[in-house]
């Protein structure tokens, strides 16, 4: 009798490991650059910060609608096409941006980087996902680290590209960038990863998505009692969106596996209330280092510098390792502290306490995307990953429009201490709740481990 043979594991081409990160890193450099940018973009084109938070809200607005759409494209098409397709946008919106005449017109070129940047991310999770590779968690740490490195290194870089070429050379860079994701996606990706032909896109399923997301987030952007009528709207759109993915044949996104996938669900609560508070401490904090503690855009982008390094730290050594649970109490206990210590700042705040809350905040900066990056991995449909990793992006950019409202809210009349500290009220609230949450959920145990039952 003869032995059967074992397949030998299934290894993931290395070579796509850098077209896959830099796409990957496409939007949260964008996102976080622009942290210390709005005020010398404000003194240019005489606007104020109502305005300029458009410059914020514009690109979330963008990501969080369209990376669950592109998601699902790639989860259909492929990822090569998409890729390209994103990174060719990208390189017009730095055109735009570069030499924007005016507020509106950058705003729009914002917009444009939302929508292109949209596609690295869901792309680098199918072709992982679709490789069958037995330990995917070196490769998701690279690209969680990755992410985390721009998010928190964007500041930083992008006041030292402010002090050397102005603001304009944020929107530049995007050029180059582009051009070489172009460049590796045409040689690198594969072009036989295309599925097989399914039924007819669910365009009217991707419109009521689309719609209801918009009408919430614009209500976010600006909470009103004349923006009131859009929660209706977004309660319409969401009921006919629900009604129409539970009878289409092949819907954009399957309500019904959500519904029967609590942990997956979990982890994107989870997501939005990490990001609220990790958003509002790179825009809020941030801004009150400019405008409330006096320090220049160079100068706030330094004091942020620990946070990366903690956070690019914590994530390669913690990256590997299968705990989840533990990273993300550890996370969200450190939120909690971050906000406690910013109740005790004000103008005149020695420099070394504004380190050290940089220092602690890069511990949830290192360990909350990270978990639940990996958690979706082992959580979401194998067919839908696309999607699911898109709209994994977009509850993290729904936790920053939250953010985006609160700050607008607290620092109306300026990033002053009375705002600062209103706002890590809020923050404690908030973080609080994501601690809740994480010790709610006994799944977290069981994720990537041989006794998890994937939906």
């Amino acid at each position: 009798m003869t032995a059967a043979v074992e397949a030998p594991p299934r290894t993931f081409d290395r070579r796509l490991i850098l077209p896959l990160v830099l796409g990957s890193i496409l939007n949260p450099v964008n996102s976080s650059m622009l942290a210390v940018a709005l005020v010398p973009i404000a003194i240019t084109f005489h606007a104020v910060p109502a305005e300029t938070a458009w410059l914020v809200s514009g690109l979330y607005l963008a990501t969080a609608t369209g990376q669950p759409v592109v998601g699902r494209l790639v989860d259909r098409y492929g990822a090569r096409p998409l890729y390209l397709a994103g990174a060719a946008v990208v390189g017009i919106a730095g055109i735009i941006g570069t030499f924007a005449p005016s507020l509106w017109v950058l705003v729009a070129a914002r917009v444009l980087l939302g929508f292109g940047t949209c596609a690295g991310y869901p792309a680098a999770m199918y072709l992982i996902r679709r490789s069958g590779v037995e330990k995917p968690g070196g490769l998701l740490t690279t690209l969680a680290v990755s992410a985390q490195t721009i998010v928190v290194v964007g500041p930083t870089l992008g006041g030292l590209l402010i002090g050397a070429a102005g603001w304009r050379a944020l929107f530049a860079v995007n050029i180059p960038l582009a051009v070489l994701c172009l460049v590796l996606g045409a040689i690198l990706l594969p072009r036989s990863d295309r599925p097989e032909a399914h039924a007819r896109l669910d365009h009217l399923g991707i419109g009521l998505f689309a719609g209801t997301l918009t009408a919430l987030m614009l209500f976010l952007m600006s909470p009103s009692i004349g923006h009131l009528w859009l929660l209706p709207l977004t309660i319409v759109l969401a009921a006919g969106f629900g009604w129409r993915e539970l009878r289409y044949v092949d819907p954009f996104l399957d309500v019904r596996v959500f519904g029967g996938n609590a942990p997956l669900i979990a982890t994107y609560v989870r997501t939005l209330l990490a990001q609220t508070v990790a958003y509002a401490f790179l825009y809020g904090f941030t801004q009150w280092l400019e405008a409330g503690r006096g320090l220049s855009a160079a100068h706030a982008g330094l004091i942020l510098l620990p946070m990366s390094l903690v956070a690019i730290g914590v994530s390669a050594l913690t990256g590997r390792r299968a705990e989840f649970r533990g990273k993300l109490l550890v996370g969200a206990v450190s939120q909690i502290a971050v906000a406690a210590l910013m109740l005790i700042l004000h103008g005149g705040s020695a420099l070394w306490l504004l380190v050290l809350i940089s220092l602690v905040c890069g511990l949830p900066q290192g360990l909350n995307s990270l978990a639940n990056q990996n958690a979706v991995y082992f959580q979401a449909d194998p067919d839908r990953m696309g999607a699911s990793a898109g709209l994994l992006r977009t509850f993290a950019y729904l936790g920053a429009m939250v953010s985006s409202a609160a700050t607008g809210a607290f620092f109306k009349h300026g990033a002053d201490t009375a705002g600062l500290h209103d706002l890590a009220i809020f923050l404690l609230v908030v973080a609080t709740l994501l601690l809740v949450v994480v010790l709610a959920d006994r799944s977290l145990r069981r994720i990537g481990t041989p006794s998890d039952e994937r939906p």
